[in-house]
């Protein structure tokens, strides 16, 4: 997340460059997002340091969520952003200006997107390595902006071109429009996330191959409820057993069946709770 602040106050330092020297509304809406980018690796790192905290007393299932919430805050930041730059196009349309040095503008705006893609390719292969949904987020929206710098290069080059001055303030245009397509996904995720969302159907899979190695005619293991928050996992289990087996040996039972499910996910934390299958206990006391 360092590093995302770091990529982030030097491509906003490179847009605006670009954008003061060319005079293009396409180049300022290009640096607008990587100032949103800035605030949301602010916002990022604040949320990892939260998520990394370990359960006590007040949040017992710990803090993972706190993930969740950067990503609606950066959802939510993405809006405000996508609104000014939709309004500070739609003002360049209707007074349209000529572009001045777009040659520099362009080379400053292409060393940004070159910066963008290697720090964000860097955050997605972290966050999915650590279950971070805060990396990638952020990892995603520089990916995403890479796409964004692209169309305005495009556009850009083609006002250079053709001197069609229209064409910067339509570009700029596009490029809030996408942005609001990010917020709406970034807000989204969040809350699916915050309203305790199962496991994806990925783990879903390979939970289920751990219990079936456990399945036979008396013992019947079947999980009951999953939910993720951020890197955390938990996973509820009912594990039916004959009634006459004692409670060592459920208990043992139940032990290997959560060593398969921790190496099925790591980093799961399991609850199995042992049912006594319908029939009759053994006599005695």
């Amino acid at each position: 997340m360092w590093m995302s602040i770091g990529a982030a106050v030097t491509t906003i330092s490179l847009k605006v460059l670009a954008a003061v020297i060319t005079g293009s509304v396409g180049f300022l809406s290009d640096a607008m997002e990587s100032g949103v980018n800035l605030i949301a690796a602010v916002v990022g790192l604040a949320a990892l340091a939260v998520a990394a905290r370990p359960a006590d007393e007040v949040h017992e299932f710990g803090h993972g969520k706190a993930e969740y919430l950067s990503a609606g805050v950066e959802g939510a930041l993405v809006f405000v952003a996508a609104g000014a730059i939709l309004w500070t196009s739609i003002q360049r349309l209707l007074n349209p200006m000529d572009l001045e040095r777009a040659g520099w503008g362009l080379a400053l705006s292409t060393g940004a997107s070159l910066i963008n893609l290697a720090v964000g390719l860097l955050l997605v292969r972290a966050g999915r390595r650590h279950r971070s949904m805060a990396l990638v987020a952020d990892g995603r929206h520089l990916l995403t902006d890479v796409w964004t710098s692209a169309g305005v290069l495009v556009g850009i080059t083609a006002v250079a071109i053709f001197g069609w001055q229209p064409l910067d303030p339509i570009v700029a245009l596009l490029v809030g429009l996408n942005i609001l397509r990010i917020g709406y996904d970034l807000v989204r995720r969040s809350l699916i996330g915050l309203l305790d969302a199962s496991l994806p159907a990925g783990d879903l899979a390979r939970l289920e191959s751990a219990l079936a190695g456990y399945r036979t005619e008396e013992v019947r293991p079947e999980v009951s409820r999953t939910r993720e928050a951020g890197r955390q996992r938990f996973v509820y289990v009912t594990l039916t057993v004959p009634a006459a087996w004692s409670v060592g040996r459920s208990h043992d039972l139940a032990d290997g069946l959560e060593r398969d499910i921790e190496r099925a996910l790591p980093g799961a934390t399991t609850f199995i709770h042992v049912e006594p299958a319908p029939g009759a206990p053994p006599a005695g006391p």
